[in-house]
């Protein structure tokens, strides 16, 4: 304040009416859902308190909500490790291609392109056989016909199918990120380092590594927090099926709250879903803040 020469009141003038909003649409709602949590009501008639009832049905006697859990985080762990690809491509293209920047816009497009698109372009593609399935007409060319699958309907692999999927939407998103981080590190450090005999991925390793941190942790905490978040393209692809083989929690609380008329089971496994979130961005934070820390 001293340095900016501003009255604090001033300053209070233009902070406090943006802390007031961002608490009222951010933490009003959390609470709210955590109260809704404590109630028995279908959303339409009147509502029975039923204090923690609902968590307890959640966490010991509802079959569906563990083994989205596990999806869950198994959906952001897989979202995570196309991170490190991600910048060992940028670090390729910010050496070697003199038009990075056209490859990176080519490998983003997906990232604009709508889920209900992406997610009807690979239904088609994941097709059976006998409907033209592209992956399956593959298969079949070469010889594979053992590979071919209904990759949608078969429980034991359509939660792979759909990482895939996410996996090839997003990698242009994470490559966009690293690539700019690595464009951001000054040429001199490079060069100073050459002279010392550091070059290459020698150099990689003392210069570009330790200064991408932070924004490696960017693309880390987004994707998996958006992942602990996935819901639109679960539910066009394959809406949670066959028998909740595709369920994460998103689609989980969706179908209790509106299809089974459990709007307050649906907003205790909401308020789970938050302070999932909350967690794991802190362990996150708390890890890279060491990492960064070491480097420093």
């Amino acid at each position: 304040m001293k340095v900016l020469k501003v009255p604090a009141r001033t300053i209070a003038a233009f902070i406090v009416p943006c802390l007031l909003l961002y608490v009222c649409l951010v933490f009003v709602p959390i609470l709210v859902s955590f109260f809704t949590g404590l109630l028995k009501w279908d959303g339409l008639t009147s509502s029975q308190f039923v204090g923690f009832g609902n968590f307890k049905e959640m966490f010991w006697h509802d079959p569906v909500f563990w083994p989205s859990v596990r999806r869950t985080l198994l959906y952001a762990v897989a979202s995570m490790l196309e991170i490190p690809l991600c910048l060992g491509m940028a670090i390729l293209l910010n050496r070697y291609v003199r038009k990075g920047n056209t490859l990176v816009s080519i490998y983003f497009t997906p990232v604009i392109l709508s889920v209900v698109i992406i997610g009807q372009l690979w239904k088609t593609i994941y097709n059976p056989t006998s409907m033209g399935g592209m992956l399956n007409g593959v298969f079949v060319s070469l010889g594979l016909e053992s590979w071919t699958h209904n990759w949608l309907t078969e429980p034991a692999i359509a939660m792979y199918a759909l990482y895939l999927v996410s996996l090839w939407q997003y990698f242009g998103y994470h490559l966009l990120i690293q690539y700019t981080g690595v464009q951001n590190i000054p040429d001199e450090l490079y060069e100073a380092a050459k002279i010392d005999g550091a070059d290459g991925f020698k150099a990689d390793r003392y210069i570009t590594l330790p200064l991408i941190v932070p924004i490696f942790k960017i693309s880390i905490i987004l994707a998996f927090i958006g992942s602990l978040q996935a819901f639109d393209l679960v539910m066009v692809m394959t809406g949670g099926g066959p028998a909740h083989a595709t369920d994460v929690i998103s689609t989980h609380m969706y179908n209790s709250s509106f299809l089974s008329f459990k709007y307050g089971y649906g907003s205790a496994i909401a308020t789970f879903l938050v302070v999932v979130c909350l967690l794991f961005t802190g362990v996150i934070n708390t890890i890279f803040n060491r990492l960064e820390r070491k480097f420093n």
